[in-house]
């Protein structure tokens, strides 16, 4: 079974920077599409980057992040990294990793372990 636990999170201005960690038990990791999502309260998950399984790295970012987040990922590690920058306050939310099938991944239906979140908040 696989489990993932995100770290990195906490408070930061507007404008700053964070870089989210997800730390996977899976032995086989390098298999999984491995994504980022976000909530909020009374929302749904929304992806906010995904990255693809193998060595290939295809990449999917949402729009409201492109050029300010960069989703990277260390097979070796079993890690799986999410560099935000040039944050804003609307990009507070509940940070969720998540790994499933092979592939790019880009629909919460699609992947089937997640860890238990960690908290973003950005102030203006």
């Amino acid at each position: 079974q696989v489990q993932l636990v995100e770290s990195g999170g906490g408070l930061v201005q507007a404008g700053g920077s964070l870089r989210l960690s997800c730390a996977c038990s899976g032995r086989t990791f390098s298999n999984y599409a491995m994504g980022w999502f976000r909530q909020a309260p009374g929302k749904e998950r929304e992806v906010v980057a995904a990255i693809s399984s193998g060595s290939g790295f295809r990449t999917y970012y949402a729009d409201s992040v492109k050029g300010r987040f960069t989703i990277s990922r260390d097979n070796a590690k079993n890690t799986v990294h999410l560099q935000m920058n040039s944050l804003k306050p609307e990009d507070t939310f509940a940070y969720y990793c998540a790994a499933g099938r092979y592939g790019l991944r880009t629909n919460q239906n699609e992947y089937d372990y997640w860890g238990q979140g960690t908290q973003v908040t950005v102030s203006s």
